[in-house]
Formats: structure tokens, C-alpha cells, sequence
């Protein structure tokens, strides 16, 4: 997986919120509830492209009406999106505390890699990342949630090549990688 998107999952789990399935009742109804509790939780969810009727929406809180899948995928992505948008600054703050964070990565297994190609020295790299603005921007952002993942890759690429030199290219795939805030 690239190191990147690994990354955003970390910081997915970081921002925490709802845990029960879209596709259960209770999961449902607090995601419905997250993103029309304001004004502004309610145009955000428009601008996504999640727009149902006053009757709709009041059917799929009372458990009446079904959404569609193809609703039930949007309606996840936007709180997902909307969630990020709203811990970012926080998160933000927990990640430069203190000159940074530290990042524990795995390098991908390289086995299936030709002999000649392989990195004999490539080993876990544990690596402070001191300036976490634009990750998160990006990660807030959303894009690569939707199959652009190029804005987070740049900038964690960017970071990463400042913790690590010129070897970061090994790392650019990852097994694993955790980090704490």
C-alpha cells in the first residue's frame, strides 16, 4: 500500500467518530443526524451531492424509507469527509505539538522484486514528521477518497523526503505504519 494512503487511514482512525456500519440503523441515523444538525452541517452535505428531500430524509431517520446504495456509499463518504473537516484543526494541533510526531514505517515486503532490484538495507524507519499542515490539509481535504490520492501523495512524499533524504523512495510503500497523536 503506499505509505501515503496508509497515513490517511492512521488519521482516519485519529479523528475517531461513528463506528457502526452505514448500512445498520443506528449507523445510519447518527451519520443523518451529524450532517443535519446545522445549517452549515446540512449545505455541506448539498455540496457534496447529497441533497434528499425534507420527507426523505425524515423517512430515512424514522426507519420507514431505505436510502439506495448508491446513497448509503455517499452518505458515508460525506460524513467521512465532513468528520475530517471538522477534527482537522485539532488533529493538526495534537500532530506538531511538541516538534512533531513520530512515525513508525514498515517497508513493503520486496520478495517478488528481482534480485538485482531488491534493497538489502531497507528496514522499519522510525521518523519525526515536524510539519504536519499540509498532510492534513489534504487528507481533510478528501480527494483521494475519491480515487485522486496525487494531493496527499505529494505531500506526504514531501514530508517524508525531509525526515528521511534521499532514501525515502523505499519507503513510498509500506507494509505498515502507525504514528499517535
Amino acid at each position: 500500500m503506499r505509505s501515503s494512503i496508509a497515513a490517511a487511514h492512521v488519521l482516519d482512525v485519529l479523528a475517531g467518530g461513528i463506528t457502526s456500519p452505514v448500512t445498520t440503523r443506528r449507523g445510519l441515523t447518527a451519520r443523518l443526524r451529524y450532517m443535519t444538525r446545522s445549517d452549515h452541517a446540512r449545505s455541506a452535505m448539498v455540496n457534496e451531492g447529497l441533497d434528499p428531500s425534507p420527507q426523505t430524509l425524515t423517512k430515512w431517520l424514522d426507519g420507514t424509507q431505505e436510502p439506495k446504495p448508491s446513497n448509503l456509499t455517499l452518505i458515508d463518504r460525506t460524513y467521512r469527509r465532513m468528520r475530517r473537516h471538522n477534527v482537522a484543526r485539532y488533529l493538526l494541533q495534537r500532530l506538531n505539538a511538541g516538534g512533531g510526531t513520530r512515525v513508525e514505517i514498515h517497508p513493503a515486503d520486496d520478495t517478488f522484486v528481482q534480485e538485482r532490484h531488491r534493497r538489502p538495507d531497507k528496514k522499519v524507519r522510525k521518523v519525526n514528521f515536524r510539519r504536519w499542515d499540509h498532510i492534513v490539509a489534504t487528507w481533510a481535504d478528501g480527494a483521494w477518497d475519491k480515487g485522486n490520492e496525487t494531493p496527499l501523495d505529494d505531500a506526504w512524499i514531501d514530508e517524508l523526503s525531509a525526515a528521511i533524504g534521499s532514501d525515502w523512495g523505499a519507503y513510498e510503500y509500506c507494509k505498515s505504519l502507525g504514528f499517535n497523536a
